[in-house]
Order: structure tokens, then C-alpha cells, then sequence
């Protein structure tokens, strides 16, 4: 079975991490009984303590209980972040034995919303020690196939050492998949230079990754605004289960008051999740993870998937009926289910993936695809352009679940509103000398990245200037006799 490595960056991609972790742990509880260690927990987790006998402590303290420490486990992870809040806090939760201490790198100033700092300072600080144990980890894989990095673009690790370790994992593992789910901030952010650090980690995604998914603050925000008002409307007919995982602060520390970004990390994590299902279980039709970057990326620039997914609660946070699957799949393209405030229905597709988890069947597929077919325009040359998965195991307390990825062109006006909020700022020069005075970095690396981001910005009017075309089928062979 294929191996990945998880890479964190920032105090987001930690926070997304930990939810990731957290959420996994218990799904393989749920199906492992006998807290072995199966192939399905080496896709990433490696064993570095066989046990006999049940004496051992339980590794997830009290929350994960059926899986016990017979295999003690290591996360394939490394997490970066200079500021130490966030790290120190998964190590002193409950998943603090699952971490090893030489997974960590750390430092105590942070890089103060400076994607400078974060790229140009502390990248070339860290790099021999980032690049030593990325090999270390990488050694722990019989089959590497894919990296994924989780971050933000607002702040200025996130962003700036994010893309810094995107552009090492092309250097040092070329061949191995750059996965990277990227959480955009949104127009209220209250890092007012997140636009400069969103446009110049944009330039690195566009050169470096093999596939992004795109996430937005305010879409998150949104959706779990929406999952709260159906629960005190009494819509979805019960109430949150006690530590539900839409609300509750589990894995955390020590109990705190909830935030907004607790339940919104966790719909994240859910993603990854279901993303990650096909490499951690059996399923009649399942994908790989390159199969993504192969067939839904008809052009290397053009790699950012909008995701979507339904249900929007996971593992049994709420006493909810099932959704009906035919309703399930309608769901997915519907514009409430998309993690980015876009609406993919009015918009071009290049090509989608449908990931379906559960007792699921390859005709209830084909039929939901022929059903959505005339409602979604693809482009004329790829009209077939679906990509299905099928994972045998479901979502804890669902029947089934789907995460639908899709290479759209409804992302451009995400891009198109960064572009503005960037100018803005641009074109009275301000705070611009805050990044200028790193060593390194040239007013030309702006006007190289905001040039990146129009030219990408353009790819995607060609596309959407065919849209509404006559479909032109490709002439068929001729034999010759």
C-alpha cells in the first residue's frame, strides 16, 4: 500500500493537521477493533513499538479506547510553525504520543504576517534541517506517493515557509506528488497584508504544486453558521451529540471556549479525510491519489480543484438522517457544499472527481452522473471527464459520504477579488517597505507575482470565452482498407 507524508505549516496548517489526526485516529478505531496495526493504519502511521499483551496505556487517552498501544504509532507528519502556541499545544493533548519530538521544528518569534520572513528568512534559516527531516520521514515509506501541505495564504509562515517547503519537495523528491490544501483569507481578515502574502505564495503554487485545493475563510464560516441555525431551527430533527466534533474543542489542551475557527478547521479536515480514504481502506474502485493530478489537470497551471462535500457532518457529530443518495450527489455540486464561495453549476468544467465512501455501487454512480450531466457544462473536448472513486468503508455513524473534486473555472473570481485587494494596497506602496527591507526580496518579486496571478487569471477567460460553444466530437478513425 502507498505511504504519504503530511507536512504542517503555520499555526492554521497545525490546527488543520491536529483535526486531520484526531478525526483519523478514530475512524480507524472504529474499524479496527483489535487495535492492530494493518495496512490500512501504514498509509500514515508508521509502528515503532510492537507489544504483547493488553497491558499497555491506551494511546489516544480515553477518546479512541479500542485501539490499543499493542502497536504504538507514529504520524508520517512534520510540523513547522515559528511560534511555538500551537505546537505546544498538540503536544501536551491528547495526541501528544503519537507526535515524535524530532518531528517538530520550532522557533519563538513568528514571522509577523511577512511572507519575507517566512520565505526568505526563516526558509533559508531552516532548510538543511527541514530538508533532514523530510528524508528521515520519507525513509519510513516502503511506497511514497504523495505530500501534503496544509497552510494558509494570509499569514506569513503559512504562506511564506509553506511555499518555501513546496518548493524543497520538488527539489529533493521530484517525483513524489505535491498536494497542498491552501485556506484563503477572506476580505475581513484582520491581517491587512494578507493580500500581498496570498498573491506571492500564489506565484509558488502556480510554478511548484501538482494539485491545490482552495479553501476560503468566509465559505467556512458560512457553512458552519448554516449547520448551527438548522440545528437551533430543530431542521435536522435532534440536537449535537455531547463532544461533537462540529463543536466541541476535542484534542485540545484543556477545554476552551469555543471559536469560530474550531469547527471551521475541522470541515477541513473532513476533506482530507475522505481524500485520503481510498490510500487507508479497501474499496471495489478506488483511487489513487496521482490518479487526482492525472486526470483532472489538463494543463499544469490550471491544478486548483474546488472542493465539495456531503454530509457536512461527520462521524455521528449530529443525529441526522441519512441523506437520501441520489440527493447526496445533487448536493455535491450545489453552491452551500463548496468550500470556496463559487457556484461551479454557471461555470466550465475541465474535469471532475466524484469520491464515494460507503455501500455504494458502480451503477448508482453512472446513474447520477447521467442525471447531472445536462445540468453541468464541461468544455468540448473533454465531455467524459469524470473520474469516480469507490471506498468500501464509511464515514463514522453514515451509510455513505462524497467529496466531489472539481477543476472549474468558478474559482477565477477568488483569484480575480485578490488581485483587487492586492492592488489596492500596490498601488500606494503600502507597507511594502515592512517586505523590502528583507534581505533577498525586490519590489520586482511583486510585480512578478501579481503578473503570475493575471496570466492565471487569463487562462481561465480563454476557457470560459468557449463556454456555450457547439460541442465539436472528435472526427472518428478511418480504416484504411
Amino acid at each position: 500500500m502507498t505511504q504519504s507524508v503530511v507536512v504542517q505549516v503555520g499555526q492554521c496548517g497545525n490546527q488543520v493537521g491536529c483535526r486531520f489526526w484526531d478525526l483519523a485516529l478514530r475512524e480507524h478505531a472504529a474499524v479496527n477493533k483489535k487495535g492492530i496495526y494493518d495496512e490500512a493504519l501504514s498509509s500514515f502511521f508508521r509502528n515503532i513499538d510492537t507489544r504483547g499483551g493488553d497491558n499497555g496505556p491506551d494511546i489516544y487517552k480515553g477518546k479512541i479506547c479500542s485501539l490499543k498501544a499493542r502497536v504504538r504509532q507514529s504520524i508520517k507528519a512534520l510540523l513547522i510553525d515559528m511560534e511555538e502556541g500551537v505546537v505546544n499545544e498538540i503536544l501536551q493533548g491528547p495526541l501528544r504520543d503519537v507526535f515524535d519530538s524530532k518531528q517538530l521544528i520550532t522557533d519563538v518569534s513568528g514571522s509577523g504576517n511577512n511572507w519575507a520572513v517566512g520565505h526568505k528568512i526563516y526558509g533559508c534559516q531552516y532548510r538543511e534541517n527541514i530538508v533532514e527531516k523530510l528524508r528521515k520521514t520519507a525513509e519510513h515509506c516502503d511506497c511514497l506517493q504523495c505530500f501534503f501541505i496544509i497552510h494558509s495564504m494570509g499569514g506569513g509562515t503559512g504562506s511564506g515557509l509553506g511555499t518555501f517547503v513546496l518548493n524543497l519537495l520538488e527539489e529533493e523528491f521530484p517525483e513524489v506528488y505535491r498536494f497542498v490544501t491552501s485556506v484563503y483569507p477572506s476580505g475581513e481578515d484582520d491581517v491587512i497584508t494578507s493580500p500581498y502574502n496570498s498573491v506571492l505564495a500564489m506565484k509558488e503554487l502556480n510554478e511548484h504544486a501538482d494539485c491545490v485545493l482552495p479553501i476560503e475563510n468566509e465559505s467556512l464560516f458560512e457553512i458552519v453558521n448554516k449547520i448551527h441555525q438548522m440545528i437551533n431551527s430543530g431542521k435536522l430533527g435532534s440536537t449535537v451529540k455531547q463532544n461533537s466534533l462540529v463543536t466541541s474543542s476535542a484534542g485540545s489542551a484543556k477545554p476552551v471556549p469555543e471559536k469560530p475557527f474550531d469547527a471551521m478547521n475541522n470541515i477541513v479536515a473532513n476533506l482530507l479525510l475522505n481524500l485520503t480514504s481510498s490510500a487507508r481502506f479497501e474499496g471495489s474502485l478506488n483511487m489513487d491519489l496521482n490518479e487526482i493530478s492525472m486526470n483532472l489537470v489538463p494543463f499544469p497551471r490550471l491544478h486548483y480543484l474546488v472542493s465539495s462535500l456531503t454530509p457536512l457532518y461527520t462521524l455521528a457529530d449530529v443525529n441526522v438522517p441519512s441523506r437520501r443518495l441520489d440527493q447526496m450527489f445533487s448536493d455535491a455540486f450545489s453552491r452551500d457544499h463548496q468550500l470556496i464561495q463559487a457556484d461551479p453549476k454557471h461555470s466550465l468544467y475541465l474535469a471532475c472527481a466524484l469520491l464515494v465512501r460507503g455501500n455504494v455501487q458502480v451503477s448508482d454512480l453512472r446513474r447520477n452522473i447521467e442525471r447531472l450531466k445536462p445540468s453541468l457544462h464541461f468544455v468540448s473536448w473533454n465531455q467524459e471527464g469524470w473520474k469516480t472513486g469507490l471506498c468500501s468503508v464509511p464515514p463514522v455513524g453514515h451509510s455513505h459520504s462524497l467529496l466531489a473534486l472539481a477543476n472549474n473555472t468558478c474559482v477565477k473570481p477568488t483569484f480575480i477579488e485578490l488581485k483587487d485587494r492586492f492592488m489596492k494596497l500596490y498601488k500606494k506602496k503600502a507597507h511594502l517597505h515592512h517586505y523590502l527591507q528583507i534581505d533577498g526580496m525586490e519590489q520586482s518579486c511583486f510585480s512578478e507575482a501579481i503578473s503570475s496571478l493575471s496570466d492565471l487569471i487569463e487562462e481561465y477567460n480563454e476557457l470560459d470565452a468557449t463556454k456555450g460553444g457547439p460541442r465539436i466530437d472528435p472526427s472518428r478513425l478511418k480504416i484504411a482498407v
